[in-house]
C-alpha cells in the first residue's frame, strides 16, 4: 500500500501541474516595455480586446494627418500583420515552457485472462520524466527568454525599416519635383531652339541636341515617379495599410540635416550590449548547453518506468500488490550518439553566437561610416557645390543680360543648378 500511496503522490503532482495556465500576456508586457524604452512607441497584440479597438482608432487618427517618420513607425507597430503573427511566437514559447514543467501522463495497463482466471493492473510513470523535470524546465526557460528577445528584435527591426522607408519615399517625392523642374527648363530650351531654327539662326544639329536633352529629362522624371510609387508602396506594406488607409500623405520635403548625430564613441560595445538578437542567440546557447547534460541520460533511460503492479488470482482469491520497475539495458545504445549530437549542437550554437557578434560589430561600423560620409556629402553640397552652381547661374544671367551668351547657355546653367539640387536631395535622403 505504501507504493500505491507514493504513486498517488506522483499522480497528484502531475494533475496539479496539468492545471497550469498558459498565459503569454506577461511576456508581451515585458517586450512592450523594452520597445517603449527603446523607441517611445506603443505596441498592441490584437487578441479581441477593447484595447484593439483603441489601437485601430489611433491608427486611423495618425493616417488622417500628414505622416512623420515617428507616426509612420507607430502605425506600423500597431497595424502590421506580420508583426502580429510574430507575437504568437510568445504564445508558443509560453506553452512550451508550461509543458516542460508537466509530467507526462501515466500509463494504465489492464490485463484479464479468460475465462476469468486472473486479472492484472499496472499503473506506470516514466521514471526519467520525474528526475529530469527541473532540468527540462530550465532549458525551456532559456528558450522562452530567447523567444521574447527575438520578438523584441523583430519589432525594433520593423521600426528601423519603416523609418528608412519613410525618408526614402519623402526624398523620392522631392526628387520628382526637382526632375520636373529640369524637364520644364529643357522644354523651354527646346521651344526656343525651334523658334531660332525657324528664323534661320540655329542649325538642325543644335535643335536636335536640345530636343534630345528634353527627352532625357522626361525620362528622368518618369524614373523618379516610378521610384516614388515603389517607395510609397513599400512604406504602405510595412505599415500594413490597405483600402482607404492607403490614402495617407507625407510632407513633400525632407527635413533639414540634424544638427548633431548620435555619438559614435564605443558604438560597437553598445551594440553588443543592446542588440536583442544577440541576447536571444546567447539564450539559445544557454539552452543548448543545458540540454547537452541530459542528452545521453535521455537516450539510455528514455523508456525507464516505475509504478505499481496489482494482481488478482480468481482461484484461491489471492491478491498481490507490489512495485514495478522497467529499465532498458544499455547494450547496443549507451548514449554516445546522443552525447555527440548534443555536443555538436552546443558548439554550433556557440559559433552562431560568435559569428553574429562579429556581424553586429561589422554592421554597426559600416552604418556609422555610411552615416558620416553621407553627412559630409550633404554638408559639402550645402557649403560648396550648391553655392557654386548658384553663382554660375547668376553670372550667366548677367552675361545673358549683356547679350554675351545665348539663351541656351543661360538655360543650361539653370539646369545644372537644379541637377545639383537633385543630387543634394539624394544625399540628404541617404
Amino acid at each position: 500500500m505504501k507504493h500505491i500511496r507514493n504513486l498517488g503522490i506522483v499522480l497528484s503532482a502531475s494533475w496539479l501541474a496539468g492545471c497550469a495556465h498558459v498565459d503569454p500576456n506577461p511576456a508581451f508586457v515585458d517586450v512592450a516595455r523594452t520597445v517603449h524604452l527603446r523607441t517611445g512607441k506603443r505596441v498592441q497584440w490584437n487578441r479581441g480586446s477593447a484595447e484593439d479597438a483603441q489601437a485601430q482608432a489611433a491608427v486611423a487618427s495618425l493616417l488622417s494627418r500628414p505622416l512623420t517618420a515617428n507616426s509612420a513607425v507607430q502605425v506600423a507597430l500597431l497595424n502590421n500583420r506580420n508583426l502580429q503573427a510574430t507575437y504568437e511566437d510568445l504564445g508558443i514559447a509560453q506553452a512550451d515552457l508550461v509543458e516542460a514543467g508537466l509530467l507526462k501522463n501515466p500509463v494504465f495497463l489492464f490485463e484479464r485472462r479468460l475465462p476469468g482466471q486472473a486479472m492484472e493492473i499496472d499503473m506506470l510513470q516514466q521514471f526519467l520524466d520525474i528526475v529530469l523535470l527541473p532540468l527540462r524546465k530550465r532549458i525551456a526557460t532559456a528558450q522562452f527568454e530567447a523567444a521574447k528577445l527575438q520578438v523584441g528584435h523583430d519589432i525594433l527591426n520593423l521600426a528601423g525599416d519603416v523609418r528608412a522607408a519613410f525618408y526614402q519615399h519623402q526624398g523620392d517625392q522631392q526628387l520628382v519635383e526637382m526632375r520636373q523642374t529640369v524637364a520644364q527648363a529643357t522644354e523651354r530650351s527646346a521651344e526656343t531652339a525651334l523658334k531660332m531654327r525657324d528664323a534661320g539662326n540655329l542649325r538642325d544639329l543644335d535643335l536636335a541636341s536640345e530636343h534630345a536633352t528634353h527627352a532625357q529629362a522626361k525620362i528622368e522624371v518618369a524614373k523618379a515617379q516610378r521610384s516614388a510609387v515603389e517607395s510609397r508602396e513599400k512604406l504602405s506594406k510595412l505599415m500594413g495599410v490597405f483600402g482607404a488607409q492607403t490614402n495617407w500623405t507625407v510632407a513633400s520635403r525632407l527635413p533639414q540635416l540634424p544638427g548633431n548625430e548620435i555619438s559614435t564613441s564605443r558604438i560597437e560595445s553598445r551594440a553588443i550590449q543592446q542588440r536583442l538578437d544577440l541576447a536571444a542567440a546567447r539564450q539559445q546557447f544557454i539552452a543548448q548547453s543545458r540540454a547537452r547534460g541530459i542528452a545521453p541520460i535521455e537516450a539510455v533511460l528514455q523508456q525507464a518506468e516505475i509504478g505499481t503492479h496489482f494482481e488478482h488470482e480468481v482461484e484461491g482469491g489471492i491478491h498481490s500488490v507490489g512495485p514495478s520497475i522497467s529499465v532498458p539495458v544499455p547494450i547496443f545504445n549507451q548514449g554516445q550518439p546522443a552525447s555527440a549530437r548534443a555536443n555538436a549542437s552546443t558548439r554550433k550554437a556557440a559559433q552562431r553566437y560568435l559569428a553574429l557578434a562579429a556581424d553586429v560589430r561589422s554592421d554597426v561600423r559600416a552604418a556609422r561610416d555610411r552615416m558620416l560620409l553621407a553627412r559630409r556629402e550633404v554638408e559639402y553640397f550645402k557649403s560648396t557645390a550648391l553655392p557654386a552652381r548658384t553663382r554660375v547661374t547668376e553670372e550667366s544671367q548677367l552675361q545673358y543680360n549683356a547679350m554675351q551668351i545665348t539663351p541656351f547657355q543661360l538655360l543650361q546653367a539653370k539646369q545644372e543648378e537644379v541637377k545639383a539640387g537633385a543630387d543634394s536631395i539624394e544625399a540628404l535622403r541617404d
